[in-house]
């Protein structure tokens, strides 16, 4: 089960990866998100950027492994590197985030499961209160719907 832990500094201990994560909205602006199946809890699609691969090209396939969903990147939304969280998974290996998260939109595919998730739901501001989620992923959210022009670094 992946988990993620606080403490000051933290993620020194692990090794630097960069990531993205999308914001997909519905025609009632509700938000995406997918339920993660190692830990149960409720995540924004997104994952690690390969060599390669532009932050865009990352953020957009990522989205269409995990929800079958193709997207269009429109807007940078923030830069988060939160020093005091680590994300520790089942092999043991300890990673510092720093994630690029964009505001997307949809152009195609089905909505569907993978095999890294095991529900998925659009969802008002309201409703995530009533969920356990991942990291600070509501953060992201919160973010998101602030509609800043200039992108968050956080």
């Amino acid at each position: 089960m992946t988990q993620i832990l606080y403490g000051e500094r933290i993620a020194r201990q692990g090794k630097l990866r960069l990531g993205c994560s999308a914001a997909i909205f519905d025609e009632q602006r509700r938000i995406l998100l997918t339920k993660r199946r190692d830990n149960g809890q409720w995540c924004l699609p997104g994952g690690g950027v390969e060599a390669g691969e532009s932050a865009a090209e990352a953020c957009e396939r990522e989205v269409l492994e995990e929800t079958g969903l193709s997207v269009r990147v429109k807007r940078l939304v923030g830069v988060y590197s939160h020093p005091d969280q680590i994300a520790v998974y089942p092999d043991g290996n300890k990673v510092h985030f720093v994630v690029l998260h964009f505001e997307t939109e949809v152009i195609g595919g089905k909505l569907g499961l993978s095999d890294e998730t095991s529900d998925f739901g659009y969802f008002t501001l309201e409703e995530l209160e009533g969920l356990e989620m991942f990291g600070r992923h509501k953060e992201r959210i919160l973010d998101t719907l602030a509609n800043q022009k200039e992108a968050f670094v956080r």
